[in-house]
């Protein structure tokens, strides 16, 4: 009997270890390549350099899309600076648990130019968002946001 407890004991421990190797890290597409690593820093300060070839970007999960997991933003390598990686609905979905977990990307950088009426409409939103005061007056300028498509991301935990 007491060999049977001790056998049972060892695969529990086997068991619970693979189980923890299996969840340490988690693909979806191809996975990211970390042979192109970039900082998002770098990219967001002169996104021309970025725009013809592949990336691989590397941050904190800060937010996810509670609807269909079809983006997430990571937090940069300096402060209040984040890059939207997003895919198409249903092509990967990114888990709300995946908050706070350091993600790698590898895609393609975009730019989406938008016009001044949906310049406003998109920082209001944000501000709503983050319940802060937003005058619509403010804004002069069209503005441009960039973000990552992905064909591969890597969470780890």
């Amino acid at each position: 009997m007491r060999f049977l407890n001790t056998a049972l004991a060892v695969i529990l421990i086997v068991t619970l270890s693979l189980i923890n190797v299996a969840y340490a890290e988690r693909n979806f597409g191809t996975g990211a390549d970390m042979t192109q690593l970039a900082k998002i820093s770098s990219i967001l300060a002169a996104p021309e350099r970025y725009m013809s070839s592949p990336i691989t970007v590397e941050g904190a999960i800060v937010k996810v899309c509670s609807k269909r997991g079809c983006w997430m933003e990571l937090a940069s390598d300096k402060k209040f600076q984040t890059l939207r990686i997003k895919v198409r609905d249903g092509d990967m979905v990114f888990p709300m648990a995946a908050m706070g977990k350091v993600a790698y990307a590898t895609g393609q950088l975009k730019a989406l130019e938008l016009s001044l009426e949906q310049s406003k409409k998109y920082l209001a939103y944000l501000a709503q968002e983050n319940d802060e005061q937003f005058d619509a007056n403010s804004v002069t300028q069209a503005m441009t946001i960039y973000e990552l498509s992905p064909t591969g991301v890597t969470i780890k935990d």
